[in-house]
């Protein structure tokens, strides 16, 4: 039996991540708990103070396959390169300029969300049909592959 997983991102600003990251991967920002018609109703019931109402937030693939995403508000700022990253599958089935191109054209509508590029790595045929290298808003390094 498989595992259901979570991938958590440490972050300064949980609602500008999250939504950064639907933009990319095309999911949307999980449903308030049953009962409520928003995040703000069930927050006021859950007594959140306004202070707190950007400490956590929550993404979903619309069509249940991709795993939830979690952004938690954490004190302190990224200091290093991430041990592991989100490779996101911009390009598949494609080989050589033209999955170099899909990726390059991907890569111009993130850095137009707010994303950094960092490098291009050519294809290395057999093992390596190429990439891109960004970082998100606050610094998480992902590739575009």
């Amino acid at each position: 039996m498989s595992s259901e997983i979570q991938v958590t991102f440490d972050c300064g600003d949980p609602a500008a991540l999250s939504a950064f990251w639907a933009e990319v991967l095309g999911y949307r920002l999980q449903d308030p708990p049953p009962g409520f018609d928003s995040w703000d109703a069930a927050l006021d019931a859950l007594g959140v103070p306004a202070e707190n109402r950007n400490d956590a937030s929550g993404v979903v693939d619309p069509d249940g396959r991709g795993p939830r995403l979690f952004f938690q508000r954490v004190p302190e700022g990224k200091s290093a390169k991430n041990r592991v990253h989100l490779d996101v599958r911009a390009a598949p089935g494609l080989t050589g300029e033209q999955r170099m191109d899909a990726l390059e054209a991907e890569a111009a509508r993130l850095v137009a969300l707010g994303a950094t590029r960092v490098e291009r790595h050519e294809p290395a045929p057999p093992l390596s049909g190429g990439h891109i290298v960004l970082r998100d808003p606050e610094g998480n390094e992902f590739c575009l592959d």
